[in-house]
């Protein structure tokens, strides 16, 4: 079989710390809201990879839990380290799939490097999100890197294992922090991204194993959130 070289990729989900490939049922187009160019599509997950991801995670909760909050943090210390190495491509990402100006996108990124490398002298947030629990992490795409990383430190310092879900608008951030997850030496598990819209997170909300579901971006996309985690009974917080 011969590819096209200009065929539009679908970004892979990220599940038990590596690219995890699906045959979703439809694809989201990424556009670069300057151009309206497709960058690349977003597979809209449903039911089935949001088991496989939260399986992820519950798999990998004992033993993140049982390191120590330092033992913890200096893994998101490492993990700050890596992005700062690929910093301006993460900015190109965000402003390619937001339409951020280059001094946002940047500027989003040095929030992140902050939050990440705030972790191994801020070890008291570890008692404030989640706890030892699976949490899943719902976010848009006002913010795709930061938006995210603000639930996620301080859950993972708690001893959380994650099941990130971005928008599909801009889904690259997320899946690209998770790569380098592993290589700053992450346990497999331990931080998941699932793709998709409503569907993913009828997923999540329906999986027992998630505890907790939090929610970064705008207020009335957080309310249609809520709503659904609600039905399913899940706690929710933006």
């Amino acid at each position: 079989m011969t590819l096209d070289p200009d065929e539009i990729l679908a970004i892979p989900l990220w599940i038990n710390g590596h690219a995890y490939l699906t045959m979703a049922p439809s694809f989201f187009d990424v556009r670069d809201p300057r151009s309206g160019q497709v960058r690349r599509r977003t597979p809209m997950c449903g039911a089935s990879e949001a088991r496989a991801a939260v399986d992820a995670a519950q798999a990998a909760l004992a033993g993140w839990a049982a390191r120590t909050v330092g033992e913890r943090a200096a893994l998101l210390a490492a993990l700050g380290d890596a992005l700062a190495e690929y910093e301006q491509h993460f900015a190109g990402m965000i402003a390619e799939e937001t339409g951020k100006d280059t001094a946002l996108a940047a500027a989003e990124v040095g929030e992140a490097l902050l939050l990440l490398r705030a972790a191994a002298s801020n070890t008291e947030t570890a008692t404030t999100t989640g706890g030892a629990a699976v949490v899943a992490i719902v976010s848009d795409d006002s913010a795709p890197l930061v938006g995210p990383l603000r639930h996620a430190v301080p859950a993972l310092l708690a001893g959380a294992t994650l099941v990130i879900k971005p928008s599909p608008r801009a889904p690259s951030p997320a899946f690209a922090l998770a790569e380098l997850t592993a290589d700053s030496d992450f346990p497999g598990g331990v931080f998941n991204v699932l793709h998709g819209d409503l569907a993913a997170i009828e997923g999540l909300c329906a999986a027992s194993d998630v505890s907790l579901l939090l929610f970064a971006g705008d207020p009335a996309l957080g309310a249609r959130v809520a709503t659904i985690a609600t039905r399913h009974g899940k706690p929710f917080v933006d």
